[in-house]
């Protein structure tokens, strides 16, 4: 590893004290650097002690924790040995993934799965409206005939129509303050464009969405990991950005992907007040945050949280939104709400890109979300459902797999009996069952305990792809056991 390469990243002791806390108790009975090593090595498959982070020292981690250094040296040796550390004297000791070399299989490509083998599309299919949706749209499309067809901002009634949804949800906004995107990876794209520089900080969710990480790079920016797979929490958000300095944040409080967590209570204005004090811009993602499953799941008492930072600083986040899992991902529609200097920069780039999506897509749109309510009502029973339907079928086909309920969303993050995730894929893939590994979703890797599968398709659908999934995962048997970071050809992910 050469100089530049080195990694920068630290942890606090009294950070990394908290992760050990109640370490000896791993593995009872075990040689106590066997527990720590084994401690450690679970916070990196978690993601909750990133990649290429920098360890204390082993005098410096034996005084925190009440251990001899002789058991210090003997866990971070056993560390290396099993490939989640490296060192180099002089520079100490930092954390990794087995096997983690360049991943030449990413970004993701499409694998064009049968409907009953794909497990990683979380976008159902189109809703009985969509249909008369669009014949509407046609009749209504003659009056736009004689203009030029270009509309870089969206349809006006789109617009109006999307903001008409912020003011019932809670965040009074006008149309001004939407611009209509093709999907919102176009929007995320057009914001971190608009907002990052080369060598620009951005923090991230961690695990969170990998083609936003994908463009954040592309761009020249680092990504900074903000570990929520145990939810968030406001002082580690402002420990972090005291830290990292970074301007611009990457969250998903609703119906986080691909956890299915949601930040709700005093901690959902707690953690909004601390990016807004450190004066970090929040992209907040809410492609899934119309569906909150609580209620339909056996949730009692809870109602969808208003916009995260509704009430608090404006102009400190910018909202992401997308159709395409509430209606139908085959209408391209996304937007962006935000202050309207920052549209107004968003429309000039969108000129650039491909002066406006599609018009009749547009009008479909506009009717679409005159039925929102009892379409989403019905999409959340459906989704719940079918949550059930994936969860009942990996406990009878993989019952050593656990599949925690979602709040909300289209996914469950499942935890495997071991760091099994790239060859659980592969083995997936070979018998043409589309997943995403873990690993995909963490900012620096790890989470090789973990999978994500999607319950969008209908519950037949699920069940033979589990049933699929169960066989070729036993028939691959000990090759499925493969380290994280093992070449793997990704679906897309959605």
């Amino acid at each position: 590893m050469s100089e530049s390469h080195l990694p920068a990243r630290r942890i606090g002791s009294h950070e990394l004290a908290g992760l050990l806390e109640g370490w000896r108790d791993d593995q009872f009975g075990a040689p106590g650097y066997v527990a720590l090593s084994a401690r450690l090595r679970t916070l990196v498959l978690d993601g909750r002690l990133p990649v290429h982070t920098v360890l204390p020292s082993e005098r410096a981690l034996a005084l925190l924790i009440g251990a001899s250094r002789t058991l210090t040296t003997a866990a971070y040796g056993q560390l290396r040995e099993d490939g989640f550390a490296q060192s180099r004297h002089g520079s100490g000791t930092w954390t990794a993934l087995p096997h983690a070399g360049e991943d030449t299989s990413w970004p993701p490509v499409s694998t064009g799965a049968v409907a009953d083998g794909d497990l990683a599309t979380a976008a159902p299919e189109a809703p009985p409206e969509l249909h008369a949706a669009l014949v509407a749209a046609l009749l209504d499309l003659p009056r736009l005939l004689p203009g030029h067809g270009y509309v870089p901002a969206g349809l006006p009634e789109l617009r109006a129509a999307v903001a008409h949804r912020y003011t019932l949800r809670g965040l009074p906004t006008s149309a001004e303050q939407i611009v209509i995107t093709s999907g919102a990876a176009q929007a995320l794209r057009l914001l971190l464009a608009a907002l990052l520089a080369p060598g620009d900080r951005i923090v991230s969710e961690d695990p969170t969405w990998p083609l936003t990480l994908d463009a954040a790079r592309a761009l020249g920016a680092r990504p900074i990991a903000l570990p929520v797979e145990q939810g968030w929490d406001a002082g580690a958000v402002r420990a972090l950005l005291r830290r990292s300095g970074a301007g611009v944040s990457y969250l998903m409080p609703d119906a986080q992907n691909p956890t299915g967590r949601l930040l709700d209570g005093p901690d959902r204005q707690a953690v909004a007040a601390a990016f807004a004090d450190a004066g970090c811009l929040a992209i907040v993602d809410e492609t899934l945050a119309e569906l909150d499953l609580r209620t339909d799941l056996g949730v009692s008492g809870v109602s969808p949280p208003a916009p995260f930072g509704t009430g608090g600083r404006p102009g400190s986040v910018v909202h992401v939104g997308s159709a395409s899992k509430v209606f139908w991902g085959g209408l391209r529609i996304g937007w962006v709400r935000a202050e309207r200097s920052l549209v107004q920069r968003l429309v000039l780039a969108r000129r650039a890109d491909d002066l406006g999506g599609p018009l009749v897509e547009q009008l479909a749109a506009v009717h679409l979300f005159e039925q929102a309510e009892p379409l989403l009502r019905r999409r959340r029973t459906e989704m719940a459902t079918r949550c059930r339907a994936l969860q009942a079928a990996l406990a009878r086909e993989l019952p050593d797999w656990t599949a925690p309920d979602p709040e909300a969303g289209l996914s469950l993050w499942c935890r495997l009996p071991g760091p099994i995730s790239v060859g659980v894929a592969q083995a997936a893939r070979t018998a043409g069952i589309a997943l995403a590994a873990g690993p995909r979703y963490g900012v620096d890797g790890g989470f090789a305990n973990r999978i994500r599968l999607t319950f969008s398709a209908p519950e037949d659908q699920l069940d033979a792809a589990v049933h699929r999934l169960a066989a070729a995962v036993r028939g691959a048997g000990a090759s499925s056991y493969r380290a994280a970071g093992d070449d793997v050809a990704e679906p897309q992910v959605v």
